[in-house]
């Protein structure tokens, strides 16, 4: 028999769902924002810089600048959407962020480019490919890396560089 939740199970109940439909929404807009990004970026390396250079060196040149954007996106993310600072909320909205951009970057750009999921997995050069995936990894972490300061945004400080007033 299913007994029905009452006393603090509801509260639990009502607490989580909004905040994870915040979460996936958050991270649905923090994949979409950087895959935009990444697939300008990556359609100038493949028509400008893969004929020039190569595909390792020109996806090893698209790298730092992908992981600025992933940074510069997760801060507007937090900042604008005011997200508190609790490790685990930011890592839910990098996570659901990270199953979005996967899920565009394999069901998108790997029809484009005619590959099968675990052709595209499988075909990464063997130097930028797990460049790729640590990139992935810290986009997953992004969000709880950035404003971690945040707290002490207004923390003053007397002439030796001590706190004025007790954390």
């Amino acid at each position: 028999m299913i007994t029905p939740l009452r006393g603090p199970q509801v509260a639990n109940v009502r607490y989580l769902a909004p905040h994870a439909l915040m979460w996936l929404r958050l991270g649905f807009l923090y994949s979409v924002l950087v895959f935009a990004a990444g697939f300008v970026l990556g359609t100038i390396r493949i028509l400008i810089l893969v004929p020039r250079l190569g595909v390792r060196t020109s996806e090893l040149l698209e790298t730092p600048l992908m992981i600025a954007i992933t940074v510069v996106v997760a801060r507007w993310i937090v900042r604008r959407f005011r997200v508190p600072s609790i490790a685990s909320t930011r890592l839910a909205i990098g996570l659901a962020g990270l199953l979005f951009l996967l899920i565009a970057e394999f069901g998108i750009v790997a029809r484009l480019q005619g590959q099968s999921i675990a052709e595209a997995v499988m075909n990464r050069d063997p130097v930028s490919g797990p460049v790729y995936f640590i990139s992935l990894g810290l986009f997953a972490l992004m969000p709880a890396l950035v404003g971690r300061t945040q707290g002490y945004a207004n923390l003053k400080l007397d002439r030796t560089g001590r706190p004025t007033d007790p954390i």
